[in-house]
């Protein structure tokens, strides 16, 4: 089997690339790296581009008959969506309508799409399954549900079949530290929660403390991007064997806040993490939990490293040694 994989660069991209390839599946990534890391492109062949050139996905899928696409590239820093409205539907809408289009040119039968729990917006009840509404409340969750819609679309259409995942909060690095998670500007809180810990920055800010949680900080979900890896792969075999498109939700079915994470981390590592209390972030969410009782019936999907312990460990080791 062979698997073009978009964004296969980036944080999450590139670990599911690492992961294919341990099972035997030729991988062509194809990213832009202008959020991605060429030296996170451990295995398989790089072709540096944009997944909105037309010329060069023709010129890709001649080549290299693919059997499937996986669809990470995209912009996704909420904040930034919520300021940048237009460079966020540009890049993660009317560039994928491109990639769709030649997808269906060339006889691919297959999509694995990264969406996000940012379609759901806030949640109606918790924990959040895939029957759940979808009301996004910022650009990027618009955007990821817009993706969703077109897969529908396309399915009905021209016959594709997909499998879209809406990821919680993916979280952690690889165990031997040759890959990890490296944004600039960084925006996920557990490289944050690091990064004031090594005095890297000053301070980390915790946005709001006066949420309906535990400690009135955010409350999220979080998955080790090794099983996010495992259920992509599980989710293209079972596309391809039952000629199906699904949904699927991946998260832990369990949450943390902000502070019982800089807690958990100063109790994994030792280092004391100084913080602020700052306002409130347009487009946060209370909480965001997810319910993954669907991926583990239908994919046989095991949470094997995604205890909260082991995701801290794995970041701060990564951390410590980041080749990129």
């Amino acid at each position: 089997m062979k698997v073009l994989i978009t964004g296969g660069a980036g944080y999450i991209g590139s670990h599911c690339n690492r992961y294919f390839v341990s099972k035997g599946v030729e991988t062509v990534v194809l990213d832009d790296l202008s959020d991605g890391h060429e030296e996170a492109v451990v295995v398989g062949r790089f072709v540096k581009g944009d997944f909105g050139d037309k010329d060069l996905l023709a010129q890709l899928m001649k080549e290299e008959k693919f059997d499937a696409v996986i669809h990470f590239a995209a912009f996704a820093d909420v904040a930034d969506s919520v300021a940048r409205p237009s460079r966020y539907y540009n890049n993660n809408v009317t560039k994928m309508l491109t990639l769709m289009d030649a997808i269906v040119e060339h006889g691919i039968k297959y999509v694995v799409f990264s969406s996000s729990a940012a379609t759901f917006g806030e949640p109606q009840y918790i924990p959040i399954d895939e029957n759940h509404p979808q009301n996004p409340i910022n650009p990027y969750g618009m955007t990821k549900l817009i993706g969703e819609k077109i897969l529908q679309d396309y399915e009905k259409a021209y016959g594709i079949r997909y499998c879209a995942f809406r990821y919680f909060n993916a979280a952690g690095d690889s165990r031997d530290s040759l890959i990890g998670e490296a944004h600039n500007p960084e925006h996920h809180i557990i490289p944050l929660i690091i990064r004031a810990a090594q005095g890297k920055t000053k301070q980390l800010k915790i946005f709001g403390i006066d949420y309906p949680t535990r400690d009135g900080s955010c409350l999220r979900d979080y998955v080790h991007v090794d099983d996010l890896a495992d259920a992509h792969y599980k989710g293209l075999l079972y596309i391809m064997k039952h000629n199906c498109s699904e949904d699927f939700n991946l998260g832990s079915d369990n949450g943390f806040t902000v502070l019982e994470l800089v807690h958990k981390f100063e109790e994994v590592t030792g280092k004391k993490v100084p913080y602020e209390i700052a306002e409130r972030r347009q487009g946060d969410p209370a909480s965001l939990v997810a319910s993954n009782k669907k991926a583990i019936e239908l994919l046989k999907w095991e949470l094997k490293n995604s205890d909260i312990m082991r995701i801290l460990q794995d970041a701060w080791n990564w951390e410590q040694n980041k080749r990129y």
